[in-house]
Parts: structure tokens; sequence; C-alpha cells
């Protein structure tokens, strides 16, 4: 098998399913807000990949994109269940989709703005979640995490094969993106709720693919069937 057809067998289903509200880590409140509203830079991003599909990506690789498509497609609605449940702020929802509107437009090729929305951005906003969120948060982060990675490896690849490489203006953007989303916090003894912690971490993935301050993600809590509701627990194939 090549490069793209190891990620595609590498793929679980699983279906979102619509939480409770629960109690986010307190002083994360207002960041969970506007975590929760770049949730519309979903669709966008398998916009992208969909406008990338129809240009010069490798053969090889479409079928695995396609795929991908519909992996933004399900996040979404997943996104979409947690915010009903938790509730949202209409300015930071309106603010983000002014963000949203910045990425749509900017020039750099759309298969390079997916890679670094989800390495950079995504990457940084699901252990948040998962380390600041409720339950179903959690439980949300860690499906989308899944397949995420599939995701930056396969946008990563196609990068490198294109030769493609992000210009400043992109990183700009990137940088004022996670800098919106963290600026409701400040220095702090506790990490999670640190500012800087998050934005060392976006510049981590950006600039070196990786983020070792987050490896603690591989063993963050999940939920267990004797805590939650059976609503907050996983659904897969």
């Amino acid at each position: 098998m090549n490069p793209y057809e190891r990620l595609l067998a590498r793929k679980r289903k699983w279906t979102p399913v619509k939480p409770t509200a629960g109690t986010c880590k307190e002083g994360a409140e207002e960041t969970v807000l506007r975590a929760l509203a770049l949730r519309h830079m979903e669709l966008p991003v398998g916009d992208f990949i969909r406008d990338a599909i129809k240009t010069d990506v490798p053969s090889g690789a479409k079928a695995l994109l396609e795929s991908n498509i519909q992996d933004e497609i399900n996040h979404d609605i997943a996104l979409g269940y947690v915010a009903d449940a938790y509730g949202v702020d209409e300015k930071f929802e309106q603010e983000a989709l002014r963000l949203r509107d910045a990425w749509t437009s900017h020039p750099d090729h759309t298969i390079l703005k997916a890679m670094v929305a989800e390495r950079a951005i995504f990457f940084v906003l699901l252990p948040f979640f998962r380390f600041c969120g409720d339950a179903g948060m959690r439980n949300c982060s860690a499906d989308i995490s899944r397949d995420e990675q599939i995701h930056v490896a396969t946008n990563s690849i196609v990068c490198r094969e294109l030769n493609l490489v992000s210009s400043p203006s992109l990183d700009k953007l990137r940088k004022a993106t996670i800098n919106w989303v963290m600026q409701p916090l400040g220095r702090s003894s506790d990490k999670f709720l640190d500012k800087k912690f998050w934005l060392d971490s976006s510049d981590n993935l950006m600039y070196q693919g990786k983020a070792p301050e987050l490896a603690a993600t591989k063993s963050a809590r999940m939920p267990s069937f004797f805590e939650h509701s059976n609503v907050n627990l996983p659904r897969y194939a």
C-alpha cells in the first residue's frame, strides 16, 4: 500500500452523539466559548480540500482526501451538538465567522491552509477541550483527534509532494486566530489556564510539527460508563 492507502486503512468510523451540558474547568469558561465558536471552520477546511482535489493533488491521495471531507462534516455535526448543549456567545460566534472568512479568502493553496488550520489550530483546541471542557467536550475531542491525526499526515504528504510552503501572512493569520481564542487567559500556575502554554503549543506544532508539552493528551482522562450519562459516551461502528 502507498502512504495514502495506509492512512485510509487506519480510519475508524464513529457517530456524533448529543451530550448533556456539564461543568468546564473554572477560569476557562470564556475561552471554551471562543474555542467552540471556531467550529465554524470545520466545513471550510473540508471545502479547502474539495477545491484542492479539483486541481493538482496526487491522484493516489484523492480517495483519502474525499474521506477526510466527510470527516469534516462529521466534526461539524459533533461540535454543533456540543454547542447546542453547552450554549454559545453570539459576539464570539460573529467574530469567529469573520476569522473563517479571513481563512477562506487567504490566497495560499487550499491544501496548505487546511494543513495549517488542522495542525496548529485544531491540534491546540482539541487538547484544550480535553483538559478544560466538560465530559461531552472531552469525548468529542478524543473522537475528532483520531481523525485529525490522519488529516494532518495526509495534508503534510500532499504539501511535500507539491512543494508547498506556507506564506508569512498565513502564519500571521494562524497566530491571530489562536491569540483570539486564548485571549481571556493570562499567566497561571495551572498550565492549562496559561495563555502562553497554548500559544507556545501552536507555535511548536507550526514550526516543528509536534508539541511535547501536549504529550499528556495520550493519557488524558476519558469518560467511564459509570460516571456519565449514556448520551455522553462514544458510539463507534
